[in-house]
């Protein structure tokens, strides 16, 4: 790509990979029960609840990045405010009824809720949402930028460096790295911005330079398509990340509150990360892999060791979500997945320090056979969010509750039902473009008939 670093953005590299192992391997788990590991002894104050949770729920910078050069500020429509909307009602209605539960993992609510196949159901479906592909995809891209090596090695770098310390210290080690990768995420922007805005000009600059597309709310996409992207945020109500947070939380009080203010540093970064993101549009004309706008923006514009503050930025950003979704899907693996189906105790968390190897070796093939991280995004969220909302948003209201066989059902069939479509609409693709039943996104279709089957099983327990 050309990117040339400096003797001093290299130290810059090398301290945050030892400030990561530094703080990391510093901690430790308690001891060896599921309360210490899982969940941090649910001692969690609301600054780290805020740190970890702001960062943890960010990975996708690269990704951002590549909305935002290809359709302007609808890349916010589409990736910030439905968050903001589900985001506002997941701490409204439900943060502080997650920590009062005092459970570990959605898996386990939905046990409680509807029994052990819906708990195991889940689970499957928790383990392929929060695959980590995504960010050690990005995260390979940043490496190899930097080191020089092959994609694939750069994975494997930013893996060690991501879950060496998880083994020993659990959710505690993870939640003290996401608090340090937090300053560095908001400090890299913040490094760039201002130089955006000497070298290149000010908000009137964007103005005269940016096309109509880029300045529109749909950014010349059609509203079926936006509106797939504003459920894709109901991500966010479901989200494992979310929910063990909340269940780590000192009280039900900074679960709720946690999360509001957590809304607040999102906002602030999306306006950072949005702003860059159209300097980088005007400034790198057709750029054939628009998620490296972030990379060479900064190549170009900023100086020696100011690059390595930002790429370092955007590295945290990446490495914050890794290790926590890693961490998550590996426990949900172990103790979700393959404790619950055997009926055992997951011992000195055995099962999911093992779940990290293995979460680790699919996440690879997964990047590698779907390297976009925005296709890893729509595909995944538009397969499995519409089966999870009807059993995670149903089994925190007992005036909610269906029979289990029709929750079981409606979950079964959702997911199936955008499981075909997906499938069809690739068969039958042309010119790039899926060729989905009547034209209708794969979510729609599973989300009515999920919740078709849910209702009937609500009214026949009612009546």
């Amino acid at each position: 790509m050309g990117i040339q670093f400096s003797i001093y953005d290299y130290i810059i590299f090398l301290l945050y990979a030892l400030g990561v192992l530094y703080i990391g391997f510093g901690t430790k788990a308690a001891d060896k029960s599921n309360l210490d590991y899982l969940v941090a002894g649910r001692r969690i104050t609301l600054p780290a609840f805020v740190a970890t949770l702001v960062s943890t729920f960010y990975g996708g910078i690269l990704g951002i990045g590549e909305f935002t050069y290809r359709f302007g500020i609808s890349s916010w429509v589409m990736n910030a405010f439905p968050y903001y909307f589900f985001i506002t009602i997941f701490a409204v209605f439900l943060a502080s009824k997650i920590r009062k539960a005092q459970l570990y993992t959605i898996p386990d609510k939905l046990e409680l809720a509807y029994g052990k196949k819906v708990g195991v159901f889940g689970a499957v479906l928790i383990f392929l949402l929060i695959t980590p592909a995504p960010y050690i995809l990005m995260m390979g891209v940043l490496v190899q930028l930097i080191l020089g090596v092959s994609l694939e090695m750069a994975m494997l770098i930013s893996l060690l460096l991501s879950i060496l310390y998880l083994f020993k210290g659990g959710l505690k080690a993870d939640i003290r790295v996401n608090i340090f990768e937090f300053i560095l995420m908001f400090t890299g922007f913040g490094v760039i911005l201002p130089f955006c805005f000497i070298k290149l000009g000010g908000f009137g600059f964007l103005s005269a330079n940016l096309p109509a597309t880029h300045v529109s709310l749909t950014g010349g996409n059609s509203i079926g398509y936006l509106f797939v992207w504003f459920f894709i945020g109901a991500w966010a109500l479901v989200d494992p990340s979310f929910h063990q947070r909340c269940y780590a939380a000192k009280s039900e009080k900074t679960a709720k509150k946690g999360v509001l203010i957590s809304l607040i540093f999102w906002f602030i970064f999306d306006f950072m990360t949005t702003i860059t993101g159209l300097y980088a549009y005007i400034h790198l004309k057709n750029l054939e892999n628009p998620a490296m706008s972030y990379p060479l923006l900064a190549n170009d514009i900023l100086p020696s060791v100011a690059k390595g503050f930002f790429f370092v930025g955007m590295i945290a950003t990446i490495m914050a979500s890794l290790h926590s979704y890693l961490f998550i899907s590996a426990s949900t693996l172990g103790k979700d997945i393959i404790c619950r189906i055997r009926n055992i105790e997951d011992e000195g968390n055995a099962f999911s320090k093992t779940g990290i190897v293995i979460t680790s070796v699919l996440s690879v093939v997964i990047a590698i056979l779907i390297p976009s991280v925005v296709q890893i995004w729509y595909t995944i969220g538009s397969l499995v969010i519409p089966s999870l909302l009807i059993g995670v948003l149903t089994s925190y209201s007992e005036k909610l509750k269906a029979g289990k066989g029709y929750i079981l059902s409606a979950m079964i069939l959702s997911f199936l039902i955008c499981l075909c479509s997906f499938i069809y609409g690739s068969i039958f693709s042309a010119g790039g473009i899926p060729g989905y039943f009547f034209g209708v996104e794969p979510m729609y279709p599973g989300l009515v008939v999920g919740i078709a089957v849910y209702l009937t099983g609500l009214i026949k327990q009612k009546f």
